[in-house]
């Protein structure tokens, strides 16, 4: 049997206990909870085969008392004498994509992210935010197939983009490949279609929190994005971190979210808005270049979900809700590089060189943490990805001869 140690401040104590999916050489993907520097295969501990499968979504689906009951049967068993068959190191193991991501929409919520994007690309608007921005959480609809797990190589996209100055679009590979620091919110149980999710009910639905790196294409998405919005700029990869921090754990960092004005319609209001004081960090091949602040989000997780089943559209178990770009009021609080480099006009210093957007071979890592309900810090560990050079694409096979 094996005591489990937990060093001084571990962002993974008892506090947080976060959920992933990991596997061992010869062995199937599985859910296991992190403690400490180790991970604890749930399977092997508690006998239930609802932990032996390869994503968290059999788990999510069975609710809220379910989860608060696991946390609690587990909080009190990493405490004392655990299986040694069932405890292995951290560096031991490889962690996995943790949910089947059933469908995924990214929003928009961040003012000041908002804000510094109207600036940049209309910069004659008296009002950088458009007419609807304070009123709706501005989301679209991502592509679920392309959700990855930390640590996934990012091949540079291809696309068609065209510069104000050129007279016709070129297709090739992202000249302004950027990241976007985010939340990510999993619902654990869905609802059907034809109903919705109040606000107030979001504990309910809402599983637990990863980071989220949502990677844009910038020059792909200034050509492609009117009138619709966003498609190839940002359907080609978006990191997820492998731990899944529960809800439940975060409840000492939950805060007020900003004043909201004017005030939503009846729909988005409730009496848990669920805004949540997550400090995130950025890391540009190893240099920090910006430390985005959740707190200061305009739109909360609650009504994100409220409306995007407001209409109806059915929620489901797996289904990913990103916060959109992370950024604060000054400018090392920026959670993207379009912003962080005023649209490249101002460079940052990258491991010594001047740097606007992403090179093959950059790494980018988000880290986050929160206040714990002990008054130390729970972590949320980390989404990286490396940026790969575009790959040819495939040419088309010769026509059959008649």
């Amino acid at each position: 049997m094996t005591v489990i140690p937990i060093p001084d401040r571990s962002p993974f104590g008892v506090d947080n206990l976060p959920y992933g999916v990991f596997s061992t050489a010869g062995t199937q993907p599985r859910v296991g909870v992190r403690v400490g520097d180790h991970v604890v295969d749930l399977a092997a501990v508690l006998g239930d085969a609802v932990f032996a499968n390869p994503t968290l979504n059999p788990f999510m689906a069975q609710g809220s008392a379910r989860w608060a009951e696991v946390r609690d049967t587990i909080a009190v068993l990493v405490r004392g004498e655990v299986a040694d068959n069932a405890v292995l190191p951290v560096g031991d193991v490889t962690m996995h994509l943790p949910i089947a991501v059933a469908d995924y929409v990214d929003f928009y919520a961040s003012e000041q992210h908002a804000t510094n994007l109207g600036r940049l690309f209309r910069p004659d608007s008296p009002d950088p935010l458009m007419p609807n921005w304070k009123h709706l959480p501005v989301g679209y609809h991502g592509r679920a197939s392309t959700v990855v797990v930390s640590g996934t190589d990012i091949v540079r996209p291809r696309g068609q983009r065209k510069a104000p100055a050129d007279n016709a679009p070129t297709f090739g590979p992202s000249l302004s490949l950027d990241i976007e620091a985010e939340v990510g919110f999993l619902v654990g149980v869905g609802s059907p279609m034809g109903a919705s999710i109040t606000p107030d009910r979001f504990a309910e639905h809402c599983f637990g929190v990863v980071i989220l790196d949502d990677w844009s294409a910038r020059d792909i998405q200034a050509w492609e994005y009117v009138p619709l919005g966003p498609n190839l700029g940002k359907s080609f990869a978006t990191s997820i971190s492998a731990w899944v921090v529960p809800l439940a754990a975060l409840e000492a960092a939950r805060v007020a979210t900003p004043v909201q004005d004017p005030v939503p319609l009846p729909y988005l209001r409730g009496g848990e808005m669920w805004g949540l004081d997550i400090d995130l960090v950025v890391e540009w091949n190893g240099d920090v270049v910006s430390r985005p602040p959740y707190a200061q989000m305009y739109w909360s997780p609650a009504q994100m979900l409220a409306h995007l089943t407001a209409n109806g559209a059915a929620a489901s178990t797996g289904d990913l809700v990103g916060s959109g770009t992370v950024s604060g009021a000054e400018r090392n609080q920026c959670g993207s590089f379009i912003e962080l480099t005023w649209g490249g006009t101002e460079p940052v210093t990258v491991s010594g060189e001047k740097r606007t957007y992403l090179l093959d071979g950059d790494e980018v890592t988000i880290t986050a943490t929160a206040p714990g309900a002990s008054g130390g810090r729970i972590g949320f560990g980390e989404v990286r990805g490396r940026i790969l050079p575009a790959r040819r694409s495939t040419p088309p096979p010769p026509l059959d001869p008649l």
